[in-house]
């Protein structure tokens, strides 16, 4: 680092150190940290925006608090680069998200400031309240702060949490910081958004409050009881407290999070109060880069990128990526079937639902981060004859899973799934890896589940299972695919058929989804069979029964994890039908894989061309002789 651009920031290689440092300087030292933000990012890319608006609070907070043995506990993780550069990852933060590097949400084993893994979001009030709960029976007297914010109390499972601690007894020990941006990767929507909206703040108010405390003493007494009700709903007609402090929590704010000593000042005060506390503070996404505050969606996550310029768009790739042949094909089937409806837990843009949301807004949901309710709020179109579309990235889906066993599938309601990000999705990491979906959407009953080899298949996996009158996943990987021409047609493919691709000798590759060209590559190369399955579920049991006939052995290859996947499907077909023939399960491991890209991330799992090969010739060595014939034909 820098010291002459950075002579504060220089000095500062964990909160320890920044606690030498005055009061008067954390201003300076919070605008150092801003600029090294901005400087690291443009050259790694990585998450920008939630950062920057977060620098002042994240100063104040490890100025005050005695981090780590004090627990600090971050909400949707991608706000915590300013607090990974002053805990020890400030001369690795430009490695963030590439292989190795430092990781883009906080983690548990790559530092002990990282207090709880996060990824999704919503999670940080239960966790540190849980963290609370166990200090206090250990007689610890250790503070635990939650910092929510970047729409994450938008989410139900926020309120859960709120609704416990306000009403524990003995009280909590917990502070919750609402950091409110009136955003999460969009605009924040909903009822709460609105009402955290109407603010005006009250120091005269809170200053009666403190007052008043003191003078009436225990806040059991009648008369304190009479007065603490009064100033609840006086105050709810000036700023949104009324509905945090009937939970039971302390309401304090709101204040503007971006002045250090206002902060420092509170913070101060609150770290010495018991039971839950609430603060309200107001920032601004994307605070400091002009760039970033005047197009707050853009600089959400960005590429690397000259800070003089800002982001300069790229051509887009010369194929679409998966997730764009999904928004046109929706918004064609919105065209021809006005029964349409398309939802999303706050993901408009990482789903491809931009246009849709524009040329259809009358039937585009944007539900906020609420993935329960977005299952459920379909199945309840369903079942008044509407036809909704639920467009979500796989890894979220997983936190709808009993609506969708229960809501949908168990009463066979007529919802499409389009799960984007299936499969190893690079970057983000384990939290945001779609490895699962295969294994837990099959053993649904009734659910139809489909995984495209190329951009027109999915395009017309999603006609088909939006024509399927049931509960239907059509899952397909981040990024661009081999490049087939999409067709403009809303055609249909037969249930539970797969493609013969290629009739060989000896072994059949069973490809499914965007495994396939991989396989294909092998195939040529060795003579062998290959099939591009379609169909996780229904499988395609008249072909499979027939090549097990004229083959010496199966690979089944998919980009789920292997336990419980596609290749399990296809062994317990076999066994129900009595056939014994050697199979290899090739697909993602048993464990967890860090963040690279998804390229490395493939080569890893050996699910690249030369990982196929190599594992095919392990498992039968003679096909190194070159191309056979298969058995019987």
């Amino acid at each position: 680092m820098d010291s002459q651009r950075y002579p504060r920031l220089s000095r500062i290689a964990v909160p320890a150190d920044l606690r030498q440092f005055p009061e008067a300087e954390l201003p300076a030292i919070a605008d150092e940290l801003r600029a090294y933000l901005i400087e690291a990012v443009s050259q790694s890319g990585g998450h920008f925006g939630a950062g920057l608006g977060v620098i002042e609070l994240t100063v104040a907070l490890h100025y005050l608090y005695e981090t780590p043995e004090d627990r600090l506990v971050w909400d949707v993780g991608h706000q915590c680069y300013p607090h990974k550069i002053l805990t020890g990852r400030r001369d690795t933060i430009h490695t963030v998200k590439q292989k190795d590097g430092v990781a883009p949400f906080p983690k548990r084993d790559e530092s002990e400031y990282d207090t709880f893994g996060v990824g999704h979001s919503s999670t940080s009030i239960s966790a540190a309240l849980g963290m609370a709960i166990a200090a206090q029976a250990k007689g610890d007297d250790r503070k635990v702060v939650a910092v929510i914010g970047d729409g994450a109390m938008t989410a139900g499972m926020a309120f859960e949490a709120l609704n416990h601690a306000g009403g524990m007894e003995p009280e909590p020990n917990l502070l919750v910081i609402l950091n409110d941006n009136r955003m999460s990767i969009s605009e924040n929507v909903g009822g709460l958004t609105k009402m955290l909206g109407r603010i005006s703040g009250s120091k005269t108010l809170n200053a009666l409050r403190e007052g008043g405390k003191k003078l009436l003493g225990d806040k059991n007494r009648p008369a304190a009881k009479f007065v603490r009700r009064w100033e609840e709903h006086w105050k709810g007609m000036f700023v949104p407290s009324t509905l945090f402090e009937e939970m039971g929590f302390h309401y304090t704010g709101p204040i503007d999070g971006h002045d250090v000593p206002a902060l420092v000042a509170t913070l101060r005060t609150l770290r010495g109060l018991k039971g839950p506390q609430l603060l309200h503070v107001i920032t601004t996404k994307g605070k400091g880069y002009e760039r970033a505050e005047g197009d707050q969606i853009e600089y959400h996550a960005v590429g690397p990128f000259d800070p003089s310029v800002g982001v300069v768009k790229k051509p887009g790739p010369a194929k679409p990526t998966y997730t764009q042949v999904f928004g046109d094909w929706l918004c064609d089937m919105a065209a021809a079937d006005p029964l349409l409806m398309g939802i999303t837990p706050a993901m408009r843009e990482g789903s491809g639902l931009v246009r849709f949301s524009k040329e259809f807004p009358e039937r585009y949901f944007d539900v906020a981060i609420a993935e329960q309710h977005a299952v459920t709020l379909a199945a309840g179109m369903a079942c008044e004859g509407a036809k909704p579309v639920v467009a979500i990235y796989s890894t979220f889906l997983q936190r709808g899973y009993d609506q969708l066993v229960h809501d949908v599938a168990l009463q066979q309601l007529d919802v499409l799934f389009a799960i984007d990000r299936g499969g190893v999705v690079g970057p983000d990491g384990a939290t945001h890896a779609g490895s699962f979906d295969l294994s837990f959407l099959r053993c649904v009953p009734d659910m139809v589940v489909m995984a495209p080899a190329d951009e027109n298949e999915c395009r017309r996996m999603l006609s088909t299972g939006y024509r399927h009158p049931g509960p239907a996943a059509v899952r397909y990987p981040r990024g661009t695919g081999p490049g087939v021409a999409v067709q403009p047609s809303l055609d249909v493919l037969p249930i539970g058929k797969a493609e013969l691709r290629q009739r060989g000798g000896r072994i059949a590759l069973l490809a499914f989804g965007a495994v396939l060209p991989a396989a294909e590559k092998v195939a040529a190369e060795l003579g062998l069979t290959v099939v591009n399955m379609r169909f996780v579920k229904p499988l395609d049991r008249a072909l499979l029964v027939e090549l097990a006939k004229t083959h010496e052995g199966f690979v089944t290859l998919e980009d789920n994890v292997v336990m419980g996947g596609a290749g399990s499907g296809v062994a317990e077909l076999l066994a129900a039908e009595g056939v014994v023939l050697p199979m290899l399960h090739l697909g993602l491991p048993d464990a967890w894989q860090e963040h690279a890209s998804r390229e490395q991330l493939l080569a890893e799992a050996g699910l690249d061309a030369d990982g196929i090969r190599r594992a095919v010739l392990a498992r039968w060595p003679a096909l190194a002789g070159g191309p056979s014939r298969a058995v019987g034909g």
